[in-house]
């Protein structure tokens, strides 16, 4: 992999290609995107866990979900 000397070069040439003015920048948007990669794999998440689905009345592990009160029928 990289040594500290590698990743200081590589780092310098990127501030010297983008410039200080875009650095700023740069940094703003990579963490605004880690924050919605992060809220994405946190929902997605949500959604494939049992518990999402288990609404009224449906089977989950092997049992059956019933209501606390009986839906009044019109």
């Amino acid at each position: 992999m990289f040594g500290l000397s590698e990743l200081a070069l590589i780092l310098l040439v990127v501030v010297v290609v983008l410039g200080v003015k875009k650095l700023p920048e740069l940094t703003r948007s990579a963490g605004k995107a880690a924050r919605i990669f992060k809220s994405e794999a946190k929902a997605l998440k949500e959604q494939d866990s049992p518990e999402a689905h288990a609404g009224p009345g449906r089977v989950v592990a092997g049992t059956v979900v019933e209501r606390d009160e009986p839906a009044a029928r019109s």
